[in-house]
């Protein structure tokens, strides 16, 4: 069992990591120009497309649950199908962000309510990268499937090959001709269309000898279609409560100051970096408790969740002692500017406890997933996000004035509050369904 979710994992990891690592550059390369406004703009301007795609993150969610329950149950032909299915939400979704493009941009320079130049540089990065939602939304569907479907080593591929473009063509845009914010936005946008591109060839050449004509019927039967917009539309809901937690935090974070902003942006890069490494066993989560679901397999489903708990915090407590020891070298490799590095390192602390922290509600996501319990997924995202965070953020920053601290402390109980509630309902959402199997 650990062998087969060391196979998930692992790769998952391996692409995981290569997603912090190019906000990483990205941060770095902005970090090194000659004004806070570029390390602001780069962290707006991620916020605001992780506000817009991440809405779409059921895509990858919810069909890797769903794709991984047809294969317990040796569906294939209905497998393919989710794929076609998700490929067609995508393309419609963004033909929706062109179309709405412009009022996009402005609410969210509205609600950022920065200055001149961090709008104009964040505006200069939103209307290049936009082009990509096609390829980006795309992507989602395709990672997704190929989760489901037990094959994390090419998710891998893609993922890394995406990444890896990504940086290297950003790189030379800034560094070698000066494009500055529009060169790492560029990166992006050609990178996404190369990876979809590589998804779609992988695709043929490793499934299609799998594909008959009953794989194309029923694409847009009624009853299939209707369960895979419940479940995604409950991971929809779920995933803009933690895109809206992460944006009111960093809005909230350059209403200390710009320093005080520019520090927070870089210390989420170690938040990001830990949850995309953590994420894998997450994933491995997602694809072998459903398939173990679906296949009606109580006993390996058990020790496949308690595994994958224990990896994971095995990691989580990794990346805690790296932050501990080597956090400044961290911190100077994303900037040389030396009074946000030491302002940052005041903070540091809540990233060294913040790592183990995220195990638990990242790997019940995974387990949510799996079986497709994504109500009580939701659920658990809005109490912790309305009920938790948000007021939390006003009694300590607000009422207690606690600073930058308070800020640290609402997100840390956001977390905390998001793996104590997955876990109270674990019972009823999980291991009950079992007993029907």
């Amino acid at each position: 069992m650990n062998k087969e979710i060391l196979k998930l994992a692992v790769p998952n990891i391996l692409a995981n990591l290569s997603v912090p690592m190019l906000s990483f550059v990205d941060v770095a390369l902005m970090g090194h120009l000659n004004d806070k406004s570029y390390i602001l703009s780069i962290g707006f301007g991620v916020m605001i497309f992780n506000f817009i795609y991440w809405a779409f993150g059921f895509l990858r969610m919810g069909i890797t649950g769903m794709t991984a329950q047809e294969v317990g149950r040796g569906d294939i032909n209905e497998s393919y199908r989710l794929l076609f299915r998700g490929l067609i939400i995508a393309f419609a979704g963004a033909v929706l962000l062109f179309l709405f493009k412009d009022i996009l941009l402005q609410l969210s320079l509205y609600l950022i309510d920065s200055n001149e130049a961090v709008n104009e540089q964040t505006t200069t990065y939103f209307d290049i990268r936009i082009y990509a939602a096609p390829a980006t939304l795309g992507l989602y569907a395709f990672i997704g499937w190929f989760l489901g479907k037990q094959n994390a080593t090419m998710a891998m591929v893609v993922t890394i090959a995406v990444n890896v473009l990504n940086v290297l063509i950003s790189y030379y845009f800034v560094v070698y001709l000066s494009m500055e914010t529009a060169g790492v936005a560029y990166g992006t946008l050609i990178a996404q269309y190369t990876g979809f591109g590589l998804a779609v060839i992988l695709f043929i050449l490793y499934y299609r000898k799998d594909l008959i004509r009953e794989a194309f019927q029923n694409i847009f039967e009624m009853t299939a279609i209707k369960k895979f917009l419940l479940v995604n539309s409950d991971i929809l809901i779920r995933t803009l409560c933690l895109i809206f937690s992460l944006s009111f935090f960093k809005v909230m974070s350059v209403k200390e100051g710009d320093t005080i902003g520019a520090a927070n942006i870089l210390l989420l890069e170690f938040i990001t970096i830990a949850a995309y490494g953590i994420d894998g066993f997450a994933f491995a989560a997602e694809s072998i408790s459903g398939k173990y679901f679906g296949a009606k397999d109580n006993l390996k489903f058990r020790k496949a969740v308690r595994l994958c708990f224990y990896w994971g915090f095995g990691l989580g407590l990794t990346y805690s002692l790296v932050y501990l020891v080597f956090g400044r070298n961290i911190l100077e490799g994303l900037t040389d500017q030396t009074e946000v590095v030491e302002l940052a390192l005041d903070y540091l602390i809540w990233l060294v406890v913040f790592p183990v922290l995220s195990v638990v509600p990242f790997v019940w996501d995974g387990i949510y997933i799996g079986l497709t319990s994504s109500k009580a997924m939701r659920n658990t995202m809005l109490f912790s996000t309305f009920i938790i965070f948000v007021p939390s953020y006003y009694l300590l920053v607000d009422y207690w004035d606690w600073g930058n601290h308070g800020l640290w402390l609402a997100m840390t109980l956001f977390v905390l509050a998001r793996g104590i509630s997955q876990t109270l309902l674990a019972k009823k959402v999980v291991y009950d369904k079992l007993l029907v199997l």
